[in-house]
């Protein structure tokens, strides 16, 4: 009895750390997720990021919120990308394979891993987060340089 109160509480507490910060939709088809940005990045002139992962990746959530947190990252986010959350179920999920093959096979990398794609739906680059971090999370100086290194008018040498 013992033991089933300890994991219920271990379950309540998981939920709790990541039930709240869910950022993959889990119900969305990623294809059609993909194309959307596509779509309305070619329309805004930015680049697309696509953040594949999962909900079931603490690193994952781990970057969303802290890119969504730092001003300066934000604004440079905001300003050049549509950035998209897409789900990777698991390595013998069907559909996760086709959407990691869709993005030039970064489901590689492991997760998160970060996909650029410019205003044709083309892959430009896949950013391993690993090397993003520093100690148990981000730097700030590395992510903010990736991403003013992709941007639209970086890329085009502007």
């Amino acid at each position: 009895m013992k033991r089933h109160v300890v994991m219920l509480f271990m379950t309540m507490a998981f939920i709790s750390a990541f039930g709240q910060d869910r950022v993959y939709d889990e119900t969305i088809n990623p294809f059609t997720q993909i194309d959307q940005a596509v779509k309305q990045a070619k329309e805004a002139d930015k680049f697309v990021v696509c953040q594949l992962g999962g909900n079931w990746c603490r690193w994952c959530i781990m970057f969303a919120k802290f890119i969504r947190e730092d001003a300066d990252i934000d604004k440079v986010v905001n300003e050049n990308f549509v950035y998209i959350h897409v789900n990777f179920k698991s390595r013998k999920d069907e559909l996760s394979q086709k959407v990691s093959r869709r993005l030039a096979g970064a489901g590689r990398f492991g997760f998160p891993v970060l996909v650029i794609l410019n205003t044709d739906g083309s892959v430009l680059h896949i950013q391993n987060s690993s090397y993003l971090e520093e100690g148990e999370g981000y730097s700030k100086e590395k992510v903010l340089e990736f991403f003013q290194q992709w941007t639209p008018a970086a890329v085009r040498g502007e």
